[in-house]
């Protein structure tokens, strides 16, 4: 293992070119006066690949104070049975997940797990006071895992009928805890939940798409993809249901251009949604920077209808300077989306020809790469990056031993805010 030293970077803000040093935990440029996601610059300016089994090979780009403990990574490899049932010469799949003889050994079984290494590498070891983190269940277990490991003080909030994806197969640290929003509630009330608990200054929040830690640490994805593939690829599929993964890598494939060894062009964006909740696709597709009204109700009965459940976001990084709009405009990118049926058909398609289980998003991803060939919008020889962001999981369940995290409260969806503060702020005293 080489000795760690703190990244060296600085921040700019996307909206306004300014640039600045990062006073711990910047979450945007404090003067700038409209909505604007904020970029970390890297002092190398090449990407060194370190010996490192782990996700924190690619440390020189990820904005790290310390090293924590960390086995997870990520695999790429070029599809042979997939890529023939579609008849594809250059399909290359990144599997964050559950494929050990891949390399692939993400045991939370999801690519959130990039996220959770690096935004707790960014957490001072002397922070004091408890992170926040709202999850529709994926980021809410690689979160538990991460903080768990590393005995980082952290607040989960989820929606109770996502429950079952906090699945563990490993004591819980007494430094997690869990909250959720009652039956009927979807990811939108989570993140409302959470907010009534920032209001004690006992929490912080993880920041989500504002998080530059989250971002980038997504962007190894396609660090591996282009390491591995030797250049920056042609087209880049993922389901998203915020879509901050695909800034992630926009972000990404930017400096890789800037490192001059892995070609010039960008990534064709290529993201997709599960039918009927399609907010970011309906957006889009009326040419909208802003996102189209949505009716709660609809909205969390569309969230509940889905096979990807997780890609239930009523609030994107959508309209914001440097976000998913901006990102798909300069990439020439679409939104597409599939329906459940598509959805099972791609998971099953995936199983019989590379192997393995994948979770329902990333066979949203499957589905719409399915289309796009059979419509003749994507050329036969282009070099194809396909991200699939969550997999291998009934194989990992059926070899361990699993249970449940149970939340220490569950508040309606109009809760009494003093209520949720008092009854939170005792969990940690």
């Amino acid at each position: 293992m080489n000795k760690f030293r703190p990244t060296k970077y600085t921040l700019w803000c996307v909206a306004t070119g300014e640039v600045f040093e990062d006073c711990g935990w910047s979450l945007d440029y404090p003067t700038c006066r409209r909505p604007s996601l904020i970029r970390t610059q890297y002092a190398a300016k090449q990407l060194k690949l370190y010996d490192d089994n782990s996700l924190y090979k690619f440390r020189d780009w990820l904005p790290m104070r310390r090293m924590l403990h960390c086995e997870a990574s990520h695999a790429t490899y070029k599809s042979e049975r997939l890529a023939v049932a579609l008849g594809l010469k250059n399909l290359y799949i990144t599997f964050n997940g559950y494929l050990p003889e891949r390399g692939a050994t993400m045991t939370t079984c999801s690519f959130k797990e990039c996220e959770a290494y690096s935004v707790c590498a960014r957490i001072s070891d002397k922070a004091e006071r408890v992170l926040v983190v709202a999850s529709a269940g994926n980021t809410a277990r690689a979160f538990a895992k991460v903080c768990s490991e590393n005995n980082i003080k952290l607040l989960l909030v989820v929606p109770e009928d996502n429950l079952d994806a906090l699945w563990i197969d490993y004591p819980i640290a007494d430094c997690v805890k869990v909250i959720a929003c009652a039956k009927g509630g979807d990811y939108y009330d989570a993140i409302a939940l959470s907010e009534i608990v920032l209001r004690s200054p006992m929490f912080y929040a993880e920041g989500g798409a504002k998080n530059v830690a989250r971002r980038d640490g997504m962007g190894t994805c396609v660090l591996s993809a282009v390491t591995t593939i030797g250049h920056i690829p042609d087209y880049y599929f993922q389901a998203v249901g915020s879509g901050t993964g695909a800034i992630a890598a926009w972000e990404a494939n930017m400096r890789l251009i800037e490192d001059g060894r892995f070609g010039s062009n960008f990534m064709r964006l290529m993201v997709s949604q599960n039918a009927p909740f399609l907010p970011i696709y309906n957006a889009w597709h009326n040419h909208s920077r802003e996102i189209l009204p949505y009716d709660a109700d609809v909205a969390r009965r569309d969230a509940a209808t889905i096979e990807a459940k997780v890609l239930s976001n009523r609030q994107p990084p959508y309209s914001i300077a440097g976000g998913l709009f901006d990102v798909l405009q300069m990439t020439d990118g679409d939104v597409l989306q599939a329906t459940n049926l598509q959805v099972q058909r791609a998971a099953r398609l995936f199983l019989d020809t590379e192997g393995v289980d994948i979770h329902p998003a990333a066979a949203v991803a499957v589905a719409t790469l399915v289309t796009e060939v059979q419509c003749g919008r994507i050329e036969r020889d282009a070099t194809i990056m396909l991200n699939i962001t969550g997999g291998g999981e009934r194989r990992y369940k059926a070899e361990r031993n699993i249970s449940y995290i149970k939340p220490s409260h569950i508040f309606p969806l109009a809760p009494d805010c003093d209520d949720v503060i008092r009854r939170v702020e005792k969990l940690f005293q």
